[in-house]
């Protein structure tokens, strides 16, 4: 009697395509799930502090900073609020669409199996948007999730974090549900020679949520649904200036891993922002409302599809098309009179991008892997505007309408690895990318301190040329060390430039004091930079020890109104960073010591105001007690090192997190 022939085994995973031969070609560092989950501070922004080179807006984390100075750029091309790195998680864009900043406390590391770290810009097949590189987010299933998590932490100035997980496979799939909330009372942000009774610790407020299933469709396919929610509410060290964030987001997508790969993406996003800001009387002894900024909704819609076609074993081919747009609009209060805002402010817009790519990675031998690929993108900017009215009359008192703008742009990618002995590779790869300026950049004017910027509607693309090279060896199975050099150029780079001093009247901003400064957001010529990255790694026994470390000679070109900026060296932009974690893994314990530096750098377009280096230690350990149930300890910034995040035009300071300790316990099922 004939046996029925086996079933097919249906694996569901619930991640992307497998990565093609050809990304090797390009400097890349992975964080694992080990790293991602145990920081000091238990925040993902804190893990990419891992990749020397990649840095944030300000050196302040998701607790203090505000939220829209949460940009993230890599190989030095120049601090931003918006982000000049591609963040996705699961295929998904994270930035907002109307700010381009990245909602790092929305995510909770502990549900995160990796982050991939691609350095250098050429979007491929990413999306348009990554000028400095790619950051991709992977979420964890049961192969590396606990079935249940449960941990709560108690922490300096009387901080508390709270999360919980839930892993279930469900028929042949899986579903993964997480919650996050996390408070705490803050630090004075200024050091104490220079906090005035209007100063107050900047305390936070957190909580987010999602939700993911995967399921299987067929032998060969899974579709992977997944949601998210967050609520972020900081107070910036004045009681009249805080910040409220949230947002929902939703996505589908359709994997199928047959003789045709394919890969099919659709998502939105919900995001609303509030703000209000103060100026600071003499002594520091009162605060004026200057701004309430009491809403910003945002929309951001977009997809991708994308095939594999069978070409053969050498080539792993991918031809697809994705699409985005996002529009926002901020809505302010402003201009007190009285004890009254007597002004409204509307400003926002919306942009969008659909581009056509083609990828392929070609195994030429068993040692040399070629890969190239090219996109064109249609780009859109419309419905742009900035009108203020006055509240008592309804009469439009100002009305900058901006005309709508269009256009194609392509751009390409290429590169090579030559498997020269089996320990060692060498790879070079070229590349040009573009970023859109987001409707923050473009329309809205806004303050800090005594600095006013203008927006500036006729702001065009930025565009990335780069090259590098480097090689990887691994001269044992447990040791490795990549070192790349590059040179990287940053053409049309927005920048806030200073225009002018205080005191005046300036467009759009008005009244600028004295000691203060006009700006507006301009393109420079170029950002140009070289420099060179390593990144090493080595496990002997139960330890192990990772480490990186960047270093850049990055400078402004520019003419016309930025003139004076030729030669300069980018705001927030350090010449040499590093970091290193020693950790040991034992059957009951397990710890790490981390040590990072960051090089000295310039609060200001004119390299006026510098922010000194600083090195700061972190240290976690965690010991199991009995069944899944174990006890933590984490200290941040350990020798309480001054943490200068931002420096004003009076000199006062804006501190990064000071020396935090944190005890916890967690279990896991």
């Amino acid at each position: 009697m004939d046996l029925p022939p086996p079933a097919a085994e249906i694996v569901v995973t619930g991640t992307a395509l497998p990565t093609a031969p050809g990304a090797a070609a390009y400097s890349t560092v992975t964080i694992d799930r080990a790293r991602v989950a145990g920081t000091a501070s238990g925040r993902v922004e804190d893990a990419l502090k891992d990749v020397a080179g990649l840095a944030a807006f300000r050196r302040s984390d998701s607790r203090a900073a505000n939220p829209t100075s949460q940009g993230v750029t890599l190989r030095a091309l120049g601090g931003n609020a918006a982000s000049r790195a591609l963040v996705l998680l699961d295929g998904v864009p994270l930035a907002d669409p109307f700010a381009g900043y990245i909602p790092w406390s929305a995510i909770d590391p502990a549900t995160l199996a990796s982050i991939r770290v691609t350095r250098g810009g050429g979007a491929g097949a990413f999306g348009a948007g990554a000028v400095a590189g790619t950051l991709e987010l992977q979420s964890g299933g049961p192969d590396v999730l606990p079935p249940v998590s449960l941990a709560l932490a108690g922490g300096s100035r009387d901080s508390w974090a709270a999360s919980g997980s839930v892993t279930a496979r469900l028929g042949g799939g899986f579903v993964t549900a997480g919650g996050r909330y996390d408070r705490g009372d803050g630090y004075v942000l200024l050091p104490e020679g220079q906090a005035g009774p209007v100063d107050i610790p900047a305390r936070y407020r957190s909580w987010g949520a999602s939700l993911r299933a995967v399921m299987p469709m067929g032998d060969a396919s899974e579709v992977q649904v997944a949601a998210r929610a967050f609520d972020d509410v900081r107070f910036r060290g004045l009681a009249l200036a805080g910040s409220t964030s949230r947002g929902v987001d939703a996505s589908v997508r359709v994997i199928h891993r047959g003789r045709w790969g394919v890969e099919a993406l659709a998502y939105v996003q919900t995001r609303d922002f509030a703000a209000q800001f103060a100026s600071i009387g003499p002594g520091r002894a009162t605060a004026t409302p200057t701004l309430d900024q009491y809403r910003t909704p945002a929309t951001g819609i977009g997809g991708k599809f994308a095939v594999r076609p069978p070409v053969g074993s050498a080539h792993n081919l991918e031809i697809g098309v994705d699409a985005r747009r996002g529009d926002g609009t901020s809505k302010e209060r402003f201009r007190l009179v009285a004890g009254s805002f007597t002004r409204l402010r509307e400003a926002g817009g919306a942009t969008s991008t659909i581009g056509f790519y083609v990828e392929d990675s070609w195994s030429l031998t068993d040692t040399l892997t070629l890969t190239g690929g090219a996109r064109a993108d249609r780009w859109t900017i419309e419905a742009g505007r900035l009108r203020e009215i006055d509240s008592a009359t309804g009469a439009m008192t100002l009305d900058l309408p901006a005309p709508g703008r269009d256009g194609w742009r392509g751009t390409a990618r290429g590169g090579a690895v030559w498997k020269v002995a089996p320990v060692l590779a060498l790879r070079a790869a070229i590349y040009t990318g573009f970023r859109l300026p987001t409707p923050n950049e473009l329309y809205r004017p806004f303050r800090v301190g005594a600095d006013a910027t203008a927006a500036n509607p006729a702001l065009d693309l930025e565009r990335a040329r780069g090259v590098e090279a480097g090689f990887d060896w691994r001269p044992l199975p447990a040791a490795h060390l990549s070192v790349t050099a590059y040179a990287n150029e940053l053409s049309g780079a927005i920048s806030n430039v200073t225009l002018g001093r205080g005191p005046g009247t300036f467009p759009q901003v008005g009244f600028v004091a004295a000691g203060g400064a006009f700006r507006q957001r301009l393109n420079l010529d170029a950002v140009v930079v070289h420099g060179i990255e390593a990144d090493a790694g080595v496990e002997f026994g139960r330890w192990s020890a990772v480490a990186s470390a960047a270093w850049a000679d990055p400078r402004v070109r520019a003419s016309g109104l930025s003139a004076g900026l030729d030669g300069l060296r980018p705001a927030v932009t350090p010449q040499f960073s590093a970091s290193g974690t020693l950790a040991w893994t034992g059957d009951r314990l397990r710890g790490n010591v981390t040590l990072r530096h960051s090089g000295a750098q310039f609060d200001d377009d004119q390299n006026l105001r510098r922010l000194p280096a600083v090195t700061t230690v972190d240290a976690g350990a965690r010991l199991r007690l009995l069944g899944g149930l174990s006890v933590e300890a984490r200290a941040e910034n350990i020798g309480d090192a001054e943490v200068v995040s931002g420096l004003s035009a009076d000199g006062i300071i804006d501190r990064g997190q000071p020396r935090t300790l944190w005890l916890g316990l967690r279990w896991e099922g």
